[in-house]
């Protein structure tokens, strides 16, 4: 009688015990776990949108035609174009600046070379923007296209000391993915493969057949230090 006495007693602090173990899983559970991306493509993601391409050209008061250097710059300026899908390039133009009347002159040897460079008739669109009298300010041209992007590196909302969770700090990855983005030809390719190409019949043929014959290339034989 005496043991089943002990034991009965245990048995509200049992239960108790029991009520404060689970009640502490339901305290665990509520609290939201990794709510910060840890990775920094989720941080940093590469986003495909539209964007301009934008070119100052200078422009000095006293001159009257597209020089040597403005040639170049909008050749490099016109690379991407074919990416537009043939969009409308504009063309910004001061209006009562010290080089106003400069500006309207070359401007007729830019609009020339970009049709040259296969903008269509009627695709170059010559607006005017106002301007100080003491000032020269440049040309601005502007066309859109489709670029892979990822926002402004530099957030640094933490002290880059603080490592008790062991994580990664806010800004990195950034670099790498505005780098990643800026290298990629097409951006399309960030949202999946393009199709494949035809085979090169006549390649693949003459390649299986130096396999099969245990062909090597000579140059290859000499740098190799297998012995075939």
């Amino acid at each position: 009688m005496f043991d089943l006495r002990v034991k009965r007693g245990l048995l509200p602090l049992v239960a108790i015990a029991v009520a404060g173990v689970l009640s502490g899983c339901t305290n665990r559970d509520s609290v939201v776990v990794g709510a910060v991306p840890d990775d920094y493509r989720t941080r940093h993601p590469i986003v495909i949108e539209e964007k301009n391409e934008v070119l100052d050209l200078p422009v000095g008061a006293s001159s009257h035609r597209m020089t040597w250097h403005q040639k170049a710059a909008l050749g490099g300026f016109l690379d991407r174009y074919e990416d537009s899908g043939g969009a409308v390039v504009t063309m910004q133009i001061p209006e009562g600046a010290a080089n106003s009347a400069a500006a309207h002159s070359v401007s007729n040897d830019f609009a020339a070379l970009l049709h040259r460079y296969g903008v269509p008739k009627g695709y170059v669109h010559i607006l005017a923007y106002q301007a100080r009298p003491e000032d020269t300010p440049p040309i601005r041209l502007s066309y859109p296209v489709v670029k892979a992007a990822v926002g402004p590196c530099g957030r640094w909302p933490e002290d880059l000391m603080d490592t008790t969770e062991n994580r990664n700090y806010a800004n990195f990855g950034c670099s790498y993915q505005n780098n990643l983005a800026a290298q990629v030809a097409n951006p399309a390719d960030i949202l999946g493969p393009r199709k494949m190409t035809p085979i090169d019949a006549e390649n693949r043929d003459s390649a299986i057949g130096d396999y099969k014959a245990r062909e090597v290339d000579d140059d290859f034989r000499a740098r190799s230090e297998v012995d075939y």
